[in-house]
């Protein structure tokens, strides 16, 4: 399945952290959420690069500071769990102050 799958609703992928992140990335690739290990690659789970690059743009959109380039660099659900733990604790700080 791809994004441009007519008729099909595209998977969508908010702003969140640990296995609800998992869970997300799963259906967005079609996969089951345990196929997705920790130091998987995502983009050869199937995880396709314009995919990705809307990631990037509605997480950028929700206060992630992460680009394109970065998520790139460590497809991996690690790396991004963490850019997102960060973020989130970020905002959380910033609301609370």
């Amino acid at each position: 399945m791809t994004d441009a799958t007519p008729g099909r609703a595209r998977p969508q992928v908010p702003l969140v952290a640990g296995e609800e992140l998992r869970t997300a990335l799963a259906a967005l690739i079609g996969i089951a959420p345990a196929e997705i290990e920790d130091d998987a690659n995502l983009i050869q789970l199937g995880l396709e690069s314009l995919q990705m690059m809307r990631l990037a743009t509605k997480w950028r959109r929700a206060g992630l500071t992460a680009t394109f380039g970065d998520l790139a660099a460590s497809p991996t659900y690690a790396a991004w769990n963490e850019l997102i733990v960060r973020t989130l604790k970020e905002q959380e700080r910033d609301t609370a102050g």
